[in-house]
């Protein structure tokens, strides 16, 4: 099975080696690139770290190191563990997407304890800061990295839709990663390929294409997309 995926670096060599592990051949092919922020830090009493993306543990690293002691909430499990590897040891997983973080955060957290800061980049699917503040809760949102889309398809994704034999599957992981793809590939023979998607919302950005197939994974992380495309 021949498949591309459209993750930015570093997260899509995590994907690609799950993939190759599962004997697929992989075309890694990044639609957007991360660029880390110097913000400022948050305006009061933090009672917790929010993260919807390794990349926001990541740039939370660099730019707010000083609060590695600080309650974390991770969108999900590889998030926690990224946050814990760049040195957040009280992170904890919501197993979910953003609406699993929001919830999880008004169960465990308090509305008098401090804010909640959202840790993001610059492009927000959910706003995670607003719905909180709406549930009552103190919370800012920093934005702390920005991912920015390529101009063209990557030359190897472009010669892999015009290979022989074809590509099989193109992989999304953000309805934003799904969008570019549709802007750039109009001319993509997409009828002949699936989609595959970590999440319903990441399917319905990729849907304006046409495809042979829509996968979406049974919970929004990579091990589950990677297992949805190769069982």
């Amino acid at each position: 099975m021949r498949v591309a995926v459209t993750r930015a670096e570093p997260g899509a060599d995590e994907t690609a080696q799950r993939l190759i592990a599962r004997g697929a051949e992989v075309i890694v092919a990044p639609l957007l690139s991360t660029h880390f922020l110097d913000p400022p830090p948050p305006s009061g009493p933090i009672q917790a770290l929010l993260f919807t993306s390794a990349n926001g543990a990541r740039a939370a690293a660099r730019s707010m190191a000083a609060f590695r002691a600080a309650q974390v909430l991770c969108v999900g499990d590889a998030t926690a563990q990224a946050a814990r590897a760049h040195g957040f040891s009280n992170a904890m997983s919501a197993d979910g997407d953003a609406a699993a973080l929001i919830a999880r955060a008004a169960q465990l957290f308090r509305k008098d304890a401090g804010a909640l800061v959202h840790v993001s980049g610059a492009d927000l699917a959910v706003d995670v800061a607003d719905a909180l503040r709406q549930a009552g809760f103190s919370a800012e949102r920093v934005i702390a990295y920005r991912a920015q889309a390529v101009d063209a398809l990557p030359e190897a994704l472009a010669r892999a839709l015009r290979a022989t034999p074809p590509l099989d599957a193109v992989i999304f992981h953000s309805p934003r990663a799904a969008r570019i793809f549709a802007q750039l590939a109009t001319d993509a023979p997409t009828d002949a390929l699936d989609a595959a998607c970590i999440s319903a919302e990441v399917a319905h950005a990729a849907a304006t294409l046409p495809w042979r197939r829509m996968i979406v994974a049974e919970a929004p992380r990579d091990d589950a997309l990677v297992r949805a495309i190769l069982p």
